[in-house]
């Protein structure tokens, strides 16, 4: 007898009540025809259900979801606290958890000096080995995280460096700066490799590099500024490709897509979506009622992270790298199409299926200023918005439904980062510290004060061992579980 009907089978004998369950993924897409499942069935139950009808060889670990809630008690429980009807189809969403836990951040491990100026940005490479800061001092720096002490002062910008990128199969490191200058470094010597780029006429307020399952070794990469336009360079030739020309006031982000396409978002209001052959303009997003301040993908964890996993794997080749990159990207992606979200200084944000439609999907609206960044969980169930309202907001990445409200900073949110396995949220603040919420029971699960003034710049490392800040106080904190 299989185990869903043993399932059923067990509850006809106990003489419990069954419920009609009818389980579906996240986008709707009905797993099996209904099922009588009996009341004392619980999460344990519907995971041997789900795993039996998906026909897994190794058992995953599955959540539930009743009307985007959490199923945590028997179905019995559930329906007769929230007086819902027997009689009536049940609608319960599975959804894949990671296998491996991340252990949350507890405490601060290093504080390292060495700036001179505010951190102004922080980011992990992509296998979470080495980690580089920018500065208002005009440094990169590059850190030995096994040591925990600094390994290189990367110099070579004029001016405030806002923005430092990863090529996501870990092989080099680009940065940009006030000036409108990119530099890209060598990390053996931690030198710049040749002059700057130069060509923008103002700011760089963002960078990011194709992704490695499209073209691998990494060579592309895209950068934004605030004189309105974008441009894509090649790492090898250090040379400018294209030009993407089109806005009418400056670009605040930009994202290059898991099917190849570039996203920006700018202070005109419109997102736009290019094609990277020759440049072309493919569609404009527009709702927005005032700036677009920073853009997201559902992708984007498997995008940062190429072919590196928590398990630390190395390649052989860029082939190897590519191959197992476009595996983790398609299983990622299922068979939904790659989301964006875009947070506004209009207050709100709108989530968007642009590859569907120039339409947004649905409107996020609850915060009561700003909105300085959003992020979507590595497994694209979860999107997270950080405001200047001092709250942390958590929606559901699907459907763009409110699911809660963090609060407990006293000043504005400023960045956010997820864990690896989307079940830990991390938050950096103008008042000084990081706070760490737990997305299940949507509580704060740690409070890390330590900086001694705002904190700029947060960064959990892909692996999900080690977290990075970096803010006004000049000093970079690692923090370990």
């Amino acid at each position: 007898m299989s185990e869903t009907m043993e399932v059923e089978a067990a509850g006809e004998r106990e003489g419990t009540n069954s419920v009609i369950c009818q389980l579906a993924d996240p986008e709707g897409n009905q797993l099996g025809a209904a099922l009588y499942l009996p009341e004392n069935a619980g999460p344990k139950e519907l995971n041997q259900v789900v795993n039996k009808l998906l026909s897994n060889e190794e058992r995953l670990p599955y959540a539930f979801y009743i009307s985007d809630e959490e199923l945590l008690v028997q179905l019995g429980s559930y329906l007769e606290k929230n007086k819902v009807s027997v009689e009536k189809v049940l609608t319960i969403v599975y959804q894949p958890q990671a296998v491996f836990r991340i252990r949350p951040v507890t405490r601060c491990s290093a504080t390292i000096a060495g700036h001179t100026e505010a951190v102004l940005s922080v980011s992990f490479s992509p296998d979470g080995r080495q980690l580089a800061s920018g500065s208002g001092d005009t440094t990169v720096r590059l850190w030995d995280l096994n040591t925990q002490t600094p390994l290189f002062t990367c110099q070579g910008h004029r001016n405030w460096v806002l923005s430092v990128a990863w090529s996501p199969d870990g092989k080099h490191l680009v940065s940009g700066s006030k000036a409108g200058e990119i530099i890209c470094w060598d990390l053996q010597t931690g030198k710049p490799l040749g002059n700057p780029l130069t060509g923008h006429k103002k700011w760089i307020t963002g960078i990011s590099w194709e992704p490695v399952h499209l073209s691998a070794p990494c060579r592309r990469f895209v950068s934004a500024s605030k004189d309105g336009d974008a441009r894509i360079w090649d790492v090898t030739t250090r040379k400018c490709l294209i030009c993407l020309t089109g806005h009418t006031l400056a670009i605040t982000c930009v994202k290059w897509g898991g099917d190849g396409v570039i996203y920006t978002g700018s202070q005109d209001c419109t997102i736009k979506v290019w094609e990277t052959t020759q440049g072309k303009l493919i569609r404009e997003l527009k709702g927005h009622g005032h700036w677009v301040n920073s853009l997201a993908l559902s992708t984007e964890y498997v995008l940062r992270s190429g072919a590196f996993d928590h398990t630390s794997k190395q390649f052989a080749s860029p082939e190897e790298m590519k191959k197992v990159a476009l595996e983790r990207y398609n299983k990622m992606r299922g068979n939904a199409p790659e989301r964006l979200v875009s947070g506004s200084d209009d207050f709100t944000m709108f989530l968007w299926e642009p590859a569907v439609s120039k339409h947004p999907k649905t409107r996020l609206t609850g915060h009561q200023q700003l909105v300085n960044h959003v992020y979507f969980s590595p497994d694209g169930q979860w999107i997270a918005s950080a405001s200047f309202d001092k709250s942390v907001k958590l929606w559901n990445g699907t459907t763009g439904k409110f699911v809660a409200a963090f609060r407990g900073h006293v000043g504005p949110v400023y960045q956010i980062s997820w864990s690896a396995d989307s079940r830990l949220l991390l938050s950096g603040s103008k008042d000084s510290t990081l706070k760490v919420w737990d997305i299940r029971t949507k509580k704060l699960k740690q409070d890390l004060p330590g900086h001694a003034d705002e904190v700029f710049a947060v960064d959990w490392s892909p692996d999900g061992e080690k977290v990075a800040s970096g803010g006004k106080d000049r000093v970079l904190k690692l923090w370990m579980g």
